[in-house]
């Protein structure tokens, strides 16, 4: 089964950290949303089996106005076979979730929201420059439980210059209490060219504390898995049933396709992903032409990709899978390799799974990079 990725690049306004393609002006979004609709036309044939789940990220997707939404809908259900039942998600900010808009998207085939929270505190919303504040945070949960959206998972960021150890704490508490099923959580990141990275080199707020993030991912798992949530991902937290089908996909391989600019696809044996630019997508989706680039995976793409994934993963990387995929030199040079991180303690060997120890586990993205085939 496969999936289906929706990006809807624009967005109310910048978030000091964020480097994904959208733009803050909205006078190209029916046009956009016309062309995102030529474009699920356009790839129908690139999907051969049924659709099981349906995402609409970006940007900013609660963005989009009733009609808009349904005009996707329309499209996706008159071009693909889609399950009974999809996994819907719609990724949106808490300022937009009022109690009109969360009526309106109950009578689509919306059933999951993925909510931006970042944090129930001012002082960390205004450093990110999100545009919602932290009562309208816990309003767009509980109005969208109110609702009947039971499956609703948040956004978490820790690690941030004004998040101390017990503002956290009391941030996952929130959560707790608003008996939210699923929690996404990432340390701030600081990506070049960003708003972030300039305040941190003018020295407008402090640079980022790595042993403050490292404590508090170690909150973050604790605090979770005390209170019965599966940690299935690094990032990733769910109560049992409330896991991310579409998010899982992504990690165990699955086929998805990617619409949108700066949207990727992935069709088990090729990567493709689309120009991060809303008029030159509106152009060619014009022209009835595909604005994407294709990369061939090789077989040292094909194994690392599976080192990244695998490592993230609760199941953890099985040995039998290497030995099965690659050649016998794949498997021995990755024993030998990851040696140093069963002698240092961050993975351990169980029922042939090489997973990451907690020690590990918030240095997931250096011990697979460590592992990995450079061509």
């Amino acid at each position: 089964m496969a999936g289906i990725y929706l990006h809807i690049p624009f967005c109310k306004q910048k978030c000091s950290y964020c480097n994904f393609h959208f733009s803050t002006d909205l006078k190209l979004k029916s046009q956009m949303v016309n062309a995102i609709c030529s474009e699920l036309e356009l790839r129908k044939s690139e999907i051969l089996g049924p659709v099981e789940t349906i995402y609409f990220g970006g940007g900013t997707p609660s963005l989009l106005d009733l009609n808009e939404i349904n005009q996707i809908f329309e499209s996706i259900f008159k071009n693909y076979s889609v399950i009974s039942n999809p996994e819907v998600t719609l990724e949106a900010n808490p300022d937009d979730l009022t109690y009109e808009k969360i009526k309106e998207l109950k009578s689509t085939p919306i059933n999951r929201f993925s909510i931006g929270i970042q944090s129930f505190f001012d002082e960390d919303l205004r450093l990110m420059n999100r545009a919602h504040n932290a009562n309208e945070a816990i309003f767009s949960v509980k109005t969208a439980q109110d609702f009947g959206f039971e499956n609703i998972t948040i956004d978490l960021i820790y690690g941030s210059p004004s998040t101390t150890d017990e503002i956290w704490q009391k941030n996952l508490e929130i959560a707790l209490e608003l008996k939210v099923l699923h929690i996404s959580s990432y340390a701030l990141t600081v990506e070049p060219k960003t708003v972030l990275d300039y305040q941190i080199q003018t020295k407008k707020i402090p640079e980022i504390d790595e042993e403050k993030q490292a404590r508090q991912f170690q909150i973050l798992v604790d605090t979770l898995t005390t209170n019965d949530f599966i940690h299935y991902e690094i990032s990733n937290f769910g109560k049992e049933g409330f896991l991310s089908q579409h998010n899982s996909n992504y990690w165990k391989g699955k086929t998805y396709l990617g619409i949108g600019p700066s949207a990727h696809s992935y069709d088990g044996k090729n990567r493709s992903w689309n120009i991060p630019n809303n008029s030159v997508y509106l152009k060619e989706i014009a022209q009835n032409r595909l604005p994407n680039e294709v990369e061939v995976l090789n077989e040292n793409d094909r194994f690392n990709e599976l080192i990244m994934i695998r490592l993230r993963m609760k199941e953890g990387l099985n040995s039998e899978e290497i030995k099965s995929k690659f050649p016998q030199e794949f498997y021995e040079d990755f024993l030998s390799e990851i040696r140093i991180h069963l002698d240092n303690e961050t993975v351990y060997l169980e029922d042939r799974n090489f997973r990451l120890t907690e020690k590990g586990k918030f240095l997931a993205d250096g011990i697979a990079s460590s592992l990995f085939r450079v061509d």
